[in-house]
């Protein structure tokens, strides 16, 4: 699963990186500690008024809540692959709600004999990665929409499968085209974009390595969500 994950690029950073602009206020300085239930930037796409294909990142909140779902039910902050295009949950986002969730590198964990060591998932630079992540809307009180996401998983098939057996599906740059591209898509259109999915992700995944870092990370609530420290790599006695 992918249960923590970590942004250390700006604003100013994800624009470029994206080619887009931003959807209302938004303001993001790097964040070492991304967690469940908080808001973090997603891309998607859509077309406007004008019939132009616009491009924007945006904050969404971690943790899929469709309209339809109970104010106390289950809010997935992951997607299997094997079923996200056919699931009932998930089935509609992966056909029209799609998007990218920026991230530097994520954390897993392993259960040692004194507790749970973190270690770090990263691409071998600092470079971004394009996480799989299918979105959903609900509208508020005051008539604006709440956006949620989920981050689609697969097996884990790169460093992260020494750590643990699941992992973020990634994007490249080719296919990310088509992941944000708006409009729905019928059942053979997302069976082959799934499968496109598959190959790429597993692409991806063998260029990412993995190191431990300090048990710091364990500790949500007392992290510094600032501190690039939390991802340094430490030795292991």
């Amino acid at each position: 699963m992918c249960g923590r994950y970590v942004l250390e690029v700006d604003s100013a950073g994800l624009m470029r990186a994206y080619a887009a602009q931003p959807a209302k206020a938004f303001d993001w300085e790097p964040v070492f500690s991304v967690a469940p239930r908080t808001k973090a930037p997603v891309v998607r796409e859509h077309v406007d008024d004008e019939g132009e294909l616009q491009r924007t990142v945006e904050f969404a909140r971690w943790g899929f809540k469709p309209a339809w779902a109970k104010d106390k039910g289950p809010r997935p902050i992951n997607a299997r692959f094997e079923t996200a295009h056919t699931n009932g949950m998930f089935r509609a986002g992966f056909a029209s709600s799609r998007a990218v969730v920026p991230m530097t590198g994520y954390y897993e964990w392993v259960e040692m004999d004194d507790g749970k060591q973190p270690y770090f998932v990263h691409a071998t630079g600092s470079e971004l990665l394009h996480a799989a992540g299918l979105t959903t809307a609900e509208q508020n009180s005051d008539g604006d929409w709440d956006v949620s996401f989920t981050i689609i998983t697969r097996e884990a098939k790169d460093a992260a499968g020494d750590v643990h057996d699941r992992m973020p599906a990634f994007l490249d740059e080719e296919l990310m085209v088509d992941w944000l591209a708006p409009g729905k898509l019928e059942k053979d259109e997302r069976e082959h974009l799934h499968g496109a999915l598959d190959d790429v992700s597993e692409t991806v995944a063998a260029s990412l390595v993995t190191h431990p870092v300090d048990r710091a990370v364990n500790n949500v609530r007392a992290l510094d969500r600032s501190d690039s420290g939390l991802i340094a790599p430490i030795e292991l006695s």
